[in-house]
């Protein structure tokens, strides 16, 4: 891997230059949100298996993330997916075989719990790479597990992100920003109710 002042990457909502893969998120300044689609879980498996084929043991976790894993809900249609390592900022040690596998580095955030971010050569995705122990992690895991066992919160963010839809903007940054408080509300639901099973 070249040093990281050879090869500038974006970091979060940095403009980019030029046609790229993560454009496919937003044409003409619109987010596009599709129903449900059946392929998508199908697509994660398939995934799957290519970063655990290029990586073996070096994949600590790899799991299914955003509004694409939740069943029957609408999504932006872009597969989330969660790719745990032992350092995301030691990038020889995973890197290259990703690449070899056809994936494509366009987001370094070393700032951002070392947060990286590839895509695949053939279909809407992003994979999303952290640490051991991140927080973001479970942050992550916690939102789409509530959403899958909460209808009402699935319902109200399904409402924001239509009406997000709505709106152009400059940046699919943007859009996620503009999600925050209802992400940030369905957030403290999910802890409150996790907190509320486990009895502390």
């Amino acid at each position: 891997m070249s040093p990281l002042e050879a090869s500038p990457l974006p970091s979060r909502g940095a403009p980019r230059v030029g046609s790229s893969p993560e454009s496919r998120n937003l044409v003409n300044g619109r987010v596009h949100i599709s129903e449900y689609d059946a392929k998508w879980p199908y697509l994660f498996k398939r995934e799957s298996a290519k970063v655990r084929a290029a990586l073996g043991d070096r994949v600590l976790l790899f799991e299914h993330v955003g509004s694409t894993a939740v069943p029957d809900m609408a999504a932006k249609p872009c597969v989330d997916l969660l790719l745990v390592v032992a350092d995301p900022a030691d990038e020889s040690a995973y890197l290259s075989d990703l690449e070899a596998a056809g994936y494509s580095l366009v987001i370094r955030e070393p700032d951002w719990y070392e947060h990286r971010v590839l895509k695949g050569p053939d279909i809407n995705l992003n994979l999303h790479v952290f640490g051991e122990g991140c927080a973001e992690v479970e942050r992550m895991r916690l939102f789409r597990d509530h959403l899958i066992a909460d209808a009402d919160a699935r319902e109200r963010y399904t409402a924001v992100k239509r009406e997000l839809a709505e709106r152009t903007w400059s940046r699919i940054q943007d859009y996620a920003d503009a999600k925050t408080a209802v992400v940030k509300q369905i957030l403290a639901e999910a802890q409150a109710r996790r907190t509320a099973l486990s009895g502390s």
